[in-house]
């Protein structure tokens, strides 16, 4: 596994995530603009881990998605930890506690290990690809 290249490819996920997650409470479209931003999130995290998995597996088609998913997570998680909590969650009243507790958050996890995975399986994983060959 290429550890260096899975860590980079999480942390822009991460930040790619956070843009648009922040960006929603600008643009109001629902009256809760919380609820809002966890919708944005849920959609931008397909794409933007497709694309992430996509970069990953340019230089490695041997790693089973649910580890490069894992670390990739894990790299969102320890930034979600030392960055978004302590600078935006808590001045506006949250806590770790009620960060990582969320059902949101729990969803959106479960959601980027399963689009990693589910990108492993479509695209490298050569004994579901037998027809690409």
């Amino acid at each position: 596994m290429k550890t260096k290249r899975a860590i980079l490819t999480g942390m822009a996920i991460w930040a790619v995530a956070i843009l648009f997650y922040s960006v929603s409470f600008y643009v109001p479209i629902m009256k809760d603009a919380e609820a809002q931003a966890n919708v944005v999130l849920f959609v931008i995290v397909m794409p933007i881990v497709w694309l992430g998995s996509s970069f990953y597996y340019k230089k490695d088609n041997k790693t089973h998605g649910y580890i490069v998913g894992q670390t990739m997570l894990l790299t969102a998680v320890a930034l979600d930890a030392t960055i978004t909590v302590p600078f935006f969650i808590i001045p506006n009243g949250g806590s770790y506690y009620g960060f990582f507790t969320s059902l949101g958050f729990w969803i959106v996890a479960f959601e980027f290990l399963t689009i990693a995975i589910l990108y492993w399986y479509s695209q490298v994983d050569p004994t579901t690809n037998k027809l690409k060959k």
